[in-house]
């Protein structure tokens, strides 16, 4: 069997794993509202990490640019394969944790996300999927093509969602009233 083959198989386990995992946990395959859409968009509705795709999605794609960064390092010792699985991994990982009821918690406690209940199974897979081009792109692309998408990536969320990567890490592990204040702004249209 050849590396891409083995490197394929390998990541479908992780990704299964997760999905299993997260059907263990009692998480929801799909909306409740049994709309065959693939995404929302809005993310002050019930709707939001319920549908294949949202807002959200455009930050698994940033983390795949982040994980090649920060394992980059391991690339004397770690082949390019065995840190996109690693990377993986831990994309698979960081779904399952969100999903727990500590995460979910934190989430309504100090973030904008009120209404947050978890993801569905199908939000948790397409945000993987995301996660893959931003990881193909930094693997591939120069550094300053990296960061500028990063940059870009990051400026178009806030200003359509008041969100984005670094938002949600900041909020997440050092709450400021400040940027909670401006991002609920957003539910009343200020």
């Amino acid at each position: 069997m050849g590396q891409e083959r083995r490197t394929a198989l390998v990541g479908i386990a992780i990704t299964a794993g997760m999905l299993l995992l997260l059907a263990a946990m009692g998480r929801t395959w799909w909306c409740a509202c049994g709309s065959p859409v693939p995404w929302s968009f809005d993310v002050w509705s019930s709707h939001n990490s319920q549908h294949l795709v949202d807002p959200y999605s455009l930050s698994h794609f940033l983390h795949g640019l982040v994980f090649y960064a920060a394992l980059w390092p391991l690339g004397r010792r770690l082949s390019l394969r065995t840190r996109f699985l690693l990377a993986l991994g831990i994309e698979a990982g960081w779904e399952v944790l969100e999903n727990t009821p500590m995460v979910i918690e934190r989430y309504r406690a100090v973030t904008m996300s009120l209404d947050y209940y978890g993801d569905s199974i199908v939000n948790s897979l397409g945000d993987v999927l995301c996660f893959l081009p931003g990881w193909w792109v930094a693997a591939r692309a120069r550094v300053r093509v990296s960061v500028a998408l990063f940059v870009a990536t990051e400026l178009l969320t806030a200003v359509w969602i008041r969100d984005g990567l670094v938002l949600n890490v900041i909020m997440l592990l050092w709450p400021l009233d400040a940027i909670r204040d401006w991002q609920m702004a957003g539910l009343t249209g200020g």
